[in-house]
């Protein structure tokens, strides 16, 4: 991302710097963990949204390690809770160092954000890292509560995709305007990154079937996993009675059979999930780029409009 790339270089430093410690086993696990980060798109918005809004300073690399931070610890955790041996195509921490170490490292990262939030006194920033952990954890246990019954209804799916994926978007888009000392738009960016939060769920949700406007191989990884997306949970609602049985009987039943899935897919798609869920996710992303109108015209507004483009169209 051009117009913020030198300071996402610097961030990188920062970070790194901020992950060291005294204990030989932590500084090789958080090592580890750097070493095969993904694609830093929560930093970016957090300094696109700075750099839209005002100029980028101390506070926005501190915001941005402590998104980072909590980011992690959420994943390091979700591995152990989980139960997952992969992560972004290599083991997870869990699956190398075992559970309990897993668990102490998502802690020490949590304390992290604790300890660099008060060091520089951002008691702003620290309110809006809480509030996105509450979130987190609420939309989580709400997903296992319906997850268990097959019964979630569409309201319930966007308060669990509110929760659990888009209020980290929301924090980032948040905690940048705060940075900049620009409280006055602080919610209307928290609006904008929970919408391009749900937008970005929802196009992870039609993966999973194939997109519809490039049709690849579905994986039926949701439909094994058990997981209530929206393509799912429209075609329960909008096929007929006999259709609706037999989703819910290879959901239930027969999520290990690979014909089964194969066929859940296919109802899936042919009783219209995925174009419902494809016209929603197109919905959430006007609604956020409304949002940005009166902000005037820069190259960081440019790069956030491309980066809400690329969630939305990205092939995987």
């Amino acid at each position: 991302m051009a117009p913020v790339q030198s300071e996402m270089d610097e961030f990188e430093v920062r970070f790194r710097d901020n992950m060291k410690s005294n204990a030989p086993l932590l500084d090789k696990v958080t090592h580890y963990i750097i070493r095969r980060k993904g694609k830093q798109m929560r930093p970016l918005f957090i300094f696109l949204t700075a750099k839209m809004l005002g100029e980028v300073n101390d506070k926005t690399y501190t915001a941005g390690t402590l998104v980072e931070l909590l980011h992690t610890a959420t994943l390091v955790h979700d591995d152990v809770v989980d139960d997952a041996n992969e992560r972004r195509g290599f083991f997870s921490v869990n699956a190398l160092w075992k559970n309990k170490i897993a668990v102490l490292v998502g802690d020490y990262m949590l304390s992290k954000v604790l300890l660099l939030s008060i060091e520089h006194n951002n008691t702003d920033l620290l309110e809006v890292m809480a509030r996105a952990i509450r979130e987190m954890s609420e939309g989580e246990l709400l997903q296992i509560e319906k997850a268990r019954k097959l019964d979630i209804t569409e309201e319930v799916y966007f308060e669990v995709i509110r929760q659990k994926t888009a209020s980290l978007i929301s924090t980032c888009c948040e905690a940048g305007a705060l940075s900049v000392n620009r409280k006055d738009v602080s919610e209307k960016m928290r609006e904008f990154g929970e919408l391009i939060g749900i937008a970005f769920q929802l196009k992870d949700d039609i993966f999973d079937y194939g997109d519809p406007g490039d049709i690849g191989k579905p994986t039926g990884l949701d439909i094994r996993e058990r997981k209530m997306t929206l393509p799912l949970i429209y075609a329960l609602n909008s096929a007929p009675d006999a259709v609706r049985k037999e989703l819910i009987n290879i959901v239930k039943n027969h999520n290990e059979n690979p014909k089964k899935v194969k066929r859940a897919v296919d109802l899936v798609i042919e009783h219209g999930g995925i174009e419902y869920a494809h016209k929603r996710m197109l919905e959430y992303k006007e609604k956020a780029l409304e949002l940005l109108k009166d902000i005037p015209d820069s190259d960081a507004k440019m790069a956030i409009l491309g980066l809400v483009d690329y969630t939305t169209n990205r092939k995987k």
